[in-house]
């Protein structure tokens, strides 16, 4: 397993205006905490909801990275490398 996140260069998409997820208002689900695709801007459940639509997005989609949208967090996730490889900048 890499150190270091090999995918940083993908990064076409750093914030959203969106603050639901976008799977789950299809289903009438709710969800826990919100993921931003890093690649295509969707935005998926996190884990820790039911249906973890950001990681459904990384296994079908094969974008590696997303960040959490939550008030005050910048932090990344990369599934490819199961690592967090640090925070967005501001």
């Amino acid at each position: 397993m890499p150190t270091q996140c090999t995918h940083l260069d993908q990064i076409k998409f750093t914030s959203t205006s969106k603050h639901v997820c976008e799977d789950c208002i299809k289903t009438g689900d709710n969800w826990v905490h919100l993921r931003l695709c890093l690649t295509c801007g969707h935005v998926g459940c996190c884990d820790s909801s039911k249906n973890k639509h950001a990681t459904k997005h990384y296994r079908s989609a094969g974008h590696p990275l997303v960040r959490s949208i939550e008030p005050g967090e910048r932090w990344m996730w990369c599934y490819a490398d199961e690592i967090e490889p640090g925070e967005l900048p501001k």
